[in-house]
């Protein structure tokens, strides 16, 4: 399907996204909408013929553990709401421990590699197939950025794209910003990641912004799409004509003067990289290049018909202890992360502090947003106290479970040290954490008792 050009829907930016022209179609994090109901800014953009893709986040597909079924059905209802002729989700983990490894959960709050060995890629491609049957459309992948590698890895980053695309018959999600934050942090070369990939597979592309502090580069989608970003981007549209390409902008939204020149310039960069084609590929002809051909591994699965007169691996359960072996691996250096524990043997000390204190900063960050009362109650002390916090307690369930966790943590040890901010503090936290909503009465008496002690 030809998606076109399309931007990141976010509400803070709703208006301008739908004030935007050119835009052929948006994508939402799925997570962030109801299941059974749209806000108005997607029904409006739906009834103008915006097409709408739900983008999940917490699937972690990646993960030992196979999909949790409900937040399947949870992404399954998010698309046949909007009426999405796909979906998307990321090759990563986001939680680990639970009964595989008798460990309490961990969440993480963020995308983690997953190790590209023949047992993760086992693991992956079942989970995989989980979720196609699981879903009434078809599922797109994406590579994701990242500050670590898992020694040991025995595929580089493209074959392992290619050993999921033929095994499964998953789309890709391609995102430039990713490749050239890999490029950065890892040393991985974007352009022999683009020849191993089966780039036929490309369902759409995604161009962020990010920024480099100390010799990392941090994808944070907060800052305008750099020059490098978009020479990635051009390498890939020298190799083929992707289906879509989409704008992604998660904070620090500017004016929308400033996206349509975003999305100008990603433009310009598709129509140059498309007439300088015919050169490129012949560069890449008369080149050495990554042979896309089989890769050593397992032994394959026995092909089946599919019906169609295709052939097609026959899906091979996972073999045994393979799950136990990822999730023990993942759980260790979740652990390390979140939780200051050991760093597994192996991995580069230095970079994962630098991990650990971004997935700090975004759960304060992410949190501060889900429960804006928090910052706004404990002012200036709030970072610095979150982050404390955060030191000694890992998350185990959502960011919103986390705000609770933290208001209980504070007012435990005695804070804030302002009687005010004391009470009101734990009005807020006595509103959320109870069996059921205060009612309005309730809230309506707490809130004038808050503006008496005020005064």
């Amino acid at each position: 399907m030809e998606l076109g050009i399309g931007i990141g829907w976010r509400p803070e930016i709703a208006a301008e996204v739908e004030s935007l022209s050119g835009i052929d179609w948006v994508e939402a994090v799925a997570e962030n909408l109801c299941a059974d109901h749209l806000p108005d800014s997607l029904v409006r953009l739906r009834e103008r013929g915006v097409t709408v893709v739900p983008h999940g986040v917490a699937l972690g597909l990646g993960g030992a553990d196979r999909p949790d079924p409900d937040r399947l059905a949870g992404l399954a209802a998010r698309a046949e709401l909007l009426g999405a002729p796909l979906v998307t989700e990321h090759i990563a983990f986001v939680r680990a421990g639970g009964p595989l490894t008798a460990s309490p959960r961990l969440e993480a709050g963020h995308l983690l590699p997953v190790p590209r060995t023949w047992d993760a890629l086992d693991v992956l491609c079942e989970n995989v197939r989980i979720a196609q049957d699981s879903l009434p459309v078809p599922l797109a992948l994406e590579n994701i950025a990242a500050l670590i590698t898992w020694p040991g890895e025995e595929l580089t980053e493209g074959q392992f794209l290619a050993e999921l695309v033929e095994r499964t018959g998953v789309r890709l999600l391609i995102d430039v910003a990713n490749l050239h934050t890999n490029h950065v942090n890892l040393g991985q070369d974007p352009a022999k990641a683009l020849d191993e990939l089966p780039v036929e597979a490309i369902a759409y592309v995604h161009v962020a912004g990010g920024v480099e502090k100390n010799g990392v580069w941090h994808d944070t989608h907060a800052h305008p799409v750099s020059e490098p970003v978009l020479e990635v981007l051009a390498e890939l549209r020298s190799r083929v004509d992707p289906p879509g390409v989409l704008l992604e902008r998660d904070d620090a939204f500017p004016p929308g003067a400033e996206l349509a020149g975003e999305l100008n310039a990603i433009r310009a960069t598709l129509r140059k990289a498309a007439g300088a084609e015919p050169d490129r590929a012949a560069a890449r002809k008369a080149a050495p290049s990554a042979d896309r051909g089989p890769v050593a591994g397992p032994d394959p699965a026995p092909a089946s018909d599919d019906g169609a007169g295709a052939r097609t691996a026959a899906p091979a359960p996972v073999p045994a202890g393979t799950r136990d072996r990822t999730a023990v691996a993942q759980t260790a250096l979740l652990s390390a992360l979140v939780a200051g524990t050991p760093a597994p043997e192996g991995f580069d000390h230095r970079r994962l502090r630098v991990q650990s204190r971004a997935l700090a900063a975004k759960r304060a960050d992410v949190v501060a947003k889900v429960a804006p009362e928090l910052p706004e109650i404990l002012g200036d002390g709030y970072r610095a106290a979150f982050l404390a916090y955060a030191g000694s307690r890992p998350m185990s369930g959502g960011y919103r479970r986390d705000a609770l966790d933290f208001a209980e943590h504070v007012l435990i040890a005695g804070g804030p040290a302002d009687p005010v901010a004391r009470r009101r503090l734990t009005y807020w936290w006595q509103d959320r954490s109870g069996a059921r909503p205060p009612r309005r009465t309730t809230r309506l008496v707490r809130a004038a008792r808050a503006v008496l002690v005020g005064k």
